[in-house]
């Protein structure tokens, strides 16, 4: 788990917008898809639920998102 892969969930799981996520931090989407599913891999849960237009936050996700914004706001 990279700190690159916890800055692309949380992007993403605020924005709920892959798209939107990878303008915000500088990557392309495809970039930012693979380090989302690294890290679904390596923690072994679905943070997103994926539907054809839309993104919504499992409740993995939510617990996740919940748990690491104030971390990385201190990070930063």
């Amino acid at each position: 788990m990279t700190i690159a892969q916890l800055r692309a969930f949380a992007a993403a799981a605020e924005s709920l917008n892959f798209t939107h996520a990878a303008q915000n931090l500088g990557i392309d989407q495809s970039t930012l898809s693979f380090r989302i599913n690294r890290l679904e891999h390596e923690l072994g849960v679905q943070l997103f639920i994926r539907e054809k237009k839309s993104v919504f936050l499992s409740e993995a996700g939510k617990l996740l998102r919940l748990r690491l914004i104030p971390i990385l706001k201190q990070l930063d």
